[in-house]
């Protein structure tokens, strides 16, 4: 992270004189894992009373529910769950895991394979309640909450015929595919998720709420395209959309004596193929054929045209 703090003090420097760098990453604080910070019962009341949202303990009878994560191969049980509804619960999240002491975690859709959208012994800032999508089909634009998943966003876009690069499956969150790149099947024509991102709204480590866009605050923008992370929670997403109304695309299953020939065939149609054709190729145990190698192809246009 201070590398990537060097480079913007380099950029800026090639650009001219400035001020600080605008770029600062959240505080990584010693942790033990195990022994959380003791907490009284009356501090987190006066916690959950200045909540839009609420707050879950271990105890609640939605706790487990409220920690569950996709990857059910990760069972972590946070001391605190803040289920925000707002910038200033995300706000009043940050300020107090850092007046407590707690490890913090911040949970976007949850499908973190790795487990990063939870911890033990600490507090999880959940978006998982804030997922409104609205989109502007004159400026082609989406606007899209910080725990929203890509199913809510392509649900909403469908309507107005309005897409923009989201996960290869509908389930992933937003946030977390975007900030990591995001891969998806309309990347070939119109770029990655982040690629897309025109502007967001963050809350910083120090609970301040800011914007990036590339009228306000350009660096953090960049820094949220690719340049990293821990630079805040980010709430709130602005893509831009592009029109697409029909894909043709489904599972192609070969036996596992044919993966050698169905691979090497996916290569050299995709070395040639127009931007409109992504796939994907992947080694895998059907139930009932046993090992196979699985093609799945996804054309944005109608199927007379990916016939040609």
């Amino acid at each position: 992270m201070a590398m990537l703090a060097n480079r913007f003090r380099a950029d800026n420097q090639e650009q001219g004189p400035v001020g600080p760098p605008v770029l600062r990453p959240m505080d990584c604080r010693p942790y033990n894992p195990g022994v959380p910070p003791p907490m009284k019962d009356s501090t987190l009341r006066l916690l959950n009373r200045d909540l839009d949202g609420g707050v879950v303990l271990p105890g609640d009878p939605d706790y487990d529910s409220a920690r569950k994560l996709w990857n059910a191969m990760i069972d972590r049980r946070p001391a605190v769950i803040v289920r925000c509804l707002s910038d200033s619960d995300v706000a009043r999240a940050i300020r107090f895991a850092a007046d407590s002491g707690l490890e913090m975690a911040v949970r976007g859709g949850g499908h973190s394979v790795s487990g990063n959208s939870s911890c033990d012994d600490g507090l999880v800032v959940d978006l998982s309640l804030m997922r409104k999508v609205t989109i502007d089909p004159i400026n082609r634009t989406a606007q899209v909450a910080g725990g929203a998943l890509w199913a809510d966003v392509d649900g909403a876009g469908a309507e107005a015929g309005l897409h923009t690069t989201g996960g290869v499956v509908s389930s992933t969150g937003v946030a977390g595919l975007t900030l990591g790149g995001g891969i998806g099947w309309l990347s070939r024509m119109y770029g990655h998720s982040c690629d897309n991102l025109t502007a967001a709204r963050v809350v910083t480590a120090s609970g301040d709420v800011m914007g990036a866009s590339a009228g306000e605050d350009r660096d953090l923008l960049w820094g949220l395209k690719g340049g990293g992370g821990n630079f805040g929670v980010v709430t709130s997403f602005e893509f831009s959309l592009h029109p697409v109304t029909t894909v043709v695309g489904g599972w192609l299953k070969f036996p596992w004596e044919l993966a050698s020939a169905a691979l090497r065939t996916f290569r050299d149609v995709m070395e040639g193929a127009p931007d409109q054709l992504s796939a994907a190729a992947l080694l895998t145990t059907d139930p009932d054929l046993g090992p196979v190698a699985v093609i799945v192809p996804c054309y944005v246009g109608t199927a007379a045209e990916a016939e040609e």
